[in-house]
């Protein structure tokens, strides 16, 4: 398995520079939710610390982890193709700090700079990607548990 990519570290530094014109920084509390599945999903984060978790609603009271995210990692990738909403929920697993950046902003940033937009979606593509394969494999692991009635 590949490393993950950052989305930041990945930028050449010069469409970095640009992106962060558009950054807020925010936190959020340990448990918070940040976003729900099917939600508007208008914005997108770069953790800067703490951990957040990827779950997926399984049942009306359950929730399976699908993911842990960490310092550099991209949160919320759904604001780039339509409809717009969140494919996942996301919680605070721990205090996070993280660069927010708001959709249409950097979508008009993009087209003002196609160059950026192109490298942005390349590298999110990249991050999918990455994602993608690891969620397989955690299901197939989840999978073979099952068959094996370690679960």
């Amino acid at each position: 398995m590949t490393r993950a990519t950052k989305l930041l570290t990945a930028l050449p530094p010069p469409q970095r520079a640009r992106l962060m014109t558009l950054a807020r920084e925010v936190s959020f509390p340990e448990d918070t939710r940040i976003f729900e599945a099917g939600g508007r999903a208008d914005r997108f984060w770069v953790i800067r610390s703490g951990a957040v978790s990827l779950d997926q609603r399984v049942t009306a009271l359950q929730r399976v982890t699908v993911a842990s995210l960490g310092a550099g990692d991209l949160l919320g990738w759904s604001w780039l193709f339509p409809p717009y909403e969140w494919d996942f929920g996301a919680e605070a697993f721990s205090p996070v700090r993280a660069y927010e950046f708001e959709a249409q902003a950097v979508l008009a940033l993009c087209e003002e700079d196609p160059r950026l937009g192109l490298t942005l979606v390349r590298i999110v593509s990249e991050i999918l990607a990455h994602r993608l394969e690891t969620t397989r494999n955690k299901l197939l692991e989840q999978y073979a548990m099952h068959r094996r009635g370690v679960v």
